[in-house]
């Protein structure tokens, strides 16, 4: 499936959630239908710390399947480390990260090999 767009009310809680954590990293993992963002799952066992937010694959559910993923970087820098362009085509094909002070313009979105792509916000 084709992501062309996230729900306005997922970003925003995506920016909640990234807000909540700080000075830590969050992860989720993305959900979608019809091509828009809207489902965010966090796993347990997720590891949280300042520089990095790591996902026990071993947690995810038998024949569950993601669209993308969206995680923090409280040092501001919206742009995907080498961590993050290996952890990408994992998880789907489209990645948001979202970077401090997790305002509405502190996100941006990247294609599964970190290249930035467009993503459209509707209601």
């Amino acid at each position: 499936m084709k992501i062309r767009a996230i729900r306005c009310d997922t970003l925003s809680t995506l920016l909640e959630m990234a807000k909540s954590q700080h000075p830590l990293e969050f992860v989720a993992l993305l959900e979608a239908e019809d091509g828009i963002l809207s489902g965010i799952n966090l796993l347990p066992g997720t590891r949280l710390d300042e520089s990095s937010a790591s996902i026990i694959t071993d947690m995810i559910p038998l024949g569950m399947t993601f669209s993308g993923s969206a995680h923090s970087h409280p040092n501001g820098v919206i742009y995907p480390s080498d961590a993050d362009i290996g952890f990408f085509p994992r998880f789907g094909d489209c990645h948001l990260i979202i970077g401090y002070p997790y305002e509405s313009g502190d996100w941006l979105a990247f294609s599964r090999d970190g290249s930035p792509r467009d993503l459209e916000v509707v209601e």
